[in-house]
């Protein structure tokens, strides 16, 4: 699932004394003016696509679930979803150099709405249309659809209400609760110094990891170790802790080239998993956290990294509007010819996976261009903030 390509590892070992010169004169750098890490731009797009693949599974469009290789390379691409969080972490903690505090706290949730908002409206808006003229046994209560557009329909344990609207967009109400919280979660961090980022990371790890246990008794346990926005929160603050500990030269982990046999291991793993709450995140954490900490050490080197291409990073500019849109096309072909159509791979499910994609492909960079870029700046130039922040 994940792209390779050549891409050495150069990270220093966990032996080694300290980080190279030019890796603590980037991290320097970072404390005073954010270093751009344009693998990590790169690196959104590869989860997007492994989210997208997933959902393919799902209707059966590549020779059905049935078909242990299509299950085996594609049955755990909802793990996407973990790579964004632990992601968000990281970008945000990266980018915001000085902790928000009083109305820099205000001007933070500006930003972070102004982010992600606009395409979430449109969205929405698109999956009400789709419910109204193509499937209207699919209309959503008026209660989900209000919990959807204020981003709280992830703390209900009810598919009506996370699942309703645009199904992806639960994810969105995780976020909107991580952004709450990042500037209470990355004061105490930068207070503490990086003991205490490496003493969260460990503990986010084991929690993620022991999750699928725990929620074992729960009345809706899928619900709790998936969807509800409390217990994806330690996959963010790992994300925090990571880019604390980059920033302040004291990552350890291993380079590129293991970082991706450690996610890919992972996620082959996942698929296999016994129980499918394992699926979510349990096997592919380490090789995400390792991955995305890898990628920005080769950015900050200069190091060689397959995500940091032009059309890499341009694809991942849009990856968001292709996340939030990729369902609805797949929704939208299911509704016009036939649900769940167990196509042969070849050459009818090609065909169909590829004309999803192409259509989603091309949504996304419109909305991207006409809706995601124009409403943040619009909103951002109304309350008078810096656009700068990504």
């Amino acid at each position: 699932m994940l792209s390779t390509g050549a891409i050495s590892s150069g990270v220093p070992s966990a032996g080694d004394a300290a980080p190279s010169q030019r890796a603590q004169g980037a991290a320097g750098e970072a404390k005073t003016r954010p270093v751009p890490l344009p693998s990590l731009t790169g690196l959104r797009w590869t989860a997007a696509l492994m989210v997208f693949f997933y959902h393919l599974d799902l209707v059966e469009y590549i020779g059905g679930r049935a078909g242990s290789t299509i299950r085996f390379a594609f049955g755990a691409g909802n793990t996407g979803v973990s790579f964004f969080f632990v992601l968000s972490g990281f970008v945000l903690a990266w980018s915001t150099a000085s902790t928000p505090t009083g109305r820099g706290i205000v001007r933070f949730w500006r930003r972070r709405f102004a982010r992600v908002y606009p395409l979430h409206l449109a969205t929405a808006l698109g999956a009400l249309a789709l419910a109204y003229t193509l499937a209207p046994g699919t209309k959503p209560s008026v209660r989900s659809l209000l919990a959807n557009l204020f981003l709280v329909q992830a703390w209900v344990p009810d598919v009506h209400f996370y699942g309703g609207v645009n199904p992806v967009s639960w994810s969105l109400a995780c976020e909107a609760f991580f952004y709450l919280t990042f500037p209470l979660l990355v004061w105490p961090l930068r207070r503490l110094g990086w003991r205490a980022s490496m003493v969260a990371a460990a503990a986010c790890t084991i929690t993620t990891l022991t999750l699928p246990m725990l929620v074992a008794s729960f009345a809706h346990p899928d619900w709790a170790a998936y969807d509800f926005p409390l217990a994806r929160l330690p996959e963010f603050i790992l994300g925090i802790a990571l880019a604390e500990l980059v920033r302040a030269g004291r990552w350890r982990g291993p380079g590129l080239t293991l970082s991706v046999a450690l996610t890919m291991g992972g996620y082959f793993l996942s698929s296999q998993a016994p129980h499918y709450r394992y699926q979510y995140a349990a096997c592919t954490l380490i090789g995400f956290a390792a991955l995305i900490a890898a990628a920005a050490q080769a950015d900050l080197r200069g190091e060689p990294s397959p995500w940091r291409g032009r059309l890499s990073v341009k694809l991942g500019e849009i990856s968001f509007a292709f996340y939030m849109v990729h369902i609805l096309v797949i929704r939208t072909g299911e509704y016009l010819f036939r649900p769940h159509p167990k196509l042969p791979w070849w050459p009818s499910g090609l065909l169909v996976s590829g004309t999803a994609f192409a259509v989603s492909l091309a949504i996304a960079w419109a909305l991207h261009t006409v809706v995601e870029n124009p409403g943040r700046k619009l909103l951002l130039r109304k309350w008078g903030s810096s656009s700068t922040l990504k």
